[in-house]
């Protein structure tokens, strides 16, 4: 446990990435959406409480950025990490602890700052920033949950990207790819064969956001073994 701590710092021996960088994108987005949305009248003729005609859906910007994160903890402190003598599984699950970490923490400031949302109307222009229809709008509690779950996930999904890179180059990492989009492919031509498209719609739909989060929690674990099991021959 304490290597996987130590694995952790080591990480942060450069903040400015993993805490400072991504909510200075989130302000930046922040700022020009607010600017847009106080320029530019709202001629939707919609009540200000209808979330679904008022969210940006830039809070992206922020997941998008822990894939980014995710790849780049791999990229480029694998070679030194191995070269200080840390295994490869500790390594892995050190920046994993990373991730959760992250998330966690992130998870919550956007929460907090949901709840500031909430309480001033949209930033005093009816704009859903932190509110996503139907994932990011229930109780507080779950909101963090469900953040912290999709941002582990991001991060993870990108270390894998970035191990394959190391292990099997560009080519391994092309065929990665090939392999994800034939899977997708395969799924929906069954769908499509055995018509079972309207029952799993009906099942998508009748979801909550609670279920969303724990089909996202089961996606996150099984990315997470992925790389674990890929992680064990790479080189550097």
């Amino acid at each position: 446990m304490r290597t996987w701590v130590n694995v952790a710092r080591y990480h942060l021996i450069r903040p400015a990435i993993y805490l400072a960088m991504p909510w200075a994108i989130m302000a930046f987005s922040f700022a020009v959406n607010l600017t847009i949305f106080r320029l530019v009248p709202d001629q939707s003729g919609v009540p200000a409480s209808n979330n679904a005609y008022h969210a940006t859906g830039a809070i992206a910007v922020i997941y998008i950025f822990f894939f980014v994160m995710g790849i780049t903890s791999a990229a480029q402190s694998l070679p030194f990490g191995l070269a200080l003598g840390v295994s490869r599984r500790s390594y892995y699950t050190g920046t994993a602890l990373l991730a959760v970490t992250l998330a966690a923490a992130d998870g919550l400031v956007l929460t907090v700052l949901q709840a500031i949302e909430r309480a001033t109307g949209g930033w005093g222009e009816a704009m859903h920033f932190f509110r996503v229809p139907f994932i990011l709008i229930g109780p507080w509690y779950l909101t963090w949950l469900t953040s912290f779950v999709g941002l582990a996930l991001l991060f993870v999904y990108g270390m894998w990207f970035s191990i394959v890179y190391r292990r099997w180059r560009m080519l391994g990492t092309l065929a990665f790819l090939a392999a994800q989009v034939t899977v997708v492919l395969a799924i929906v031509l069954l769908i499509t064969r055995t018509d079972s498209g309207p029952g799993i719609a009906s099942f998508l739909t009748g979801l909550s956001a609670a279920g969303v989060t724990g089909l996202l929690a089961a996606l996150a674990a099984l990315l997470f073994a992925g790389g674990y099991a890929t992680i064990r021959r790479v080189t550097v």
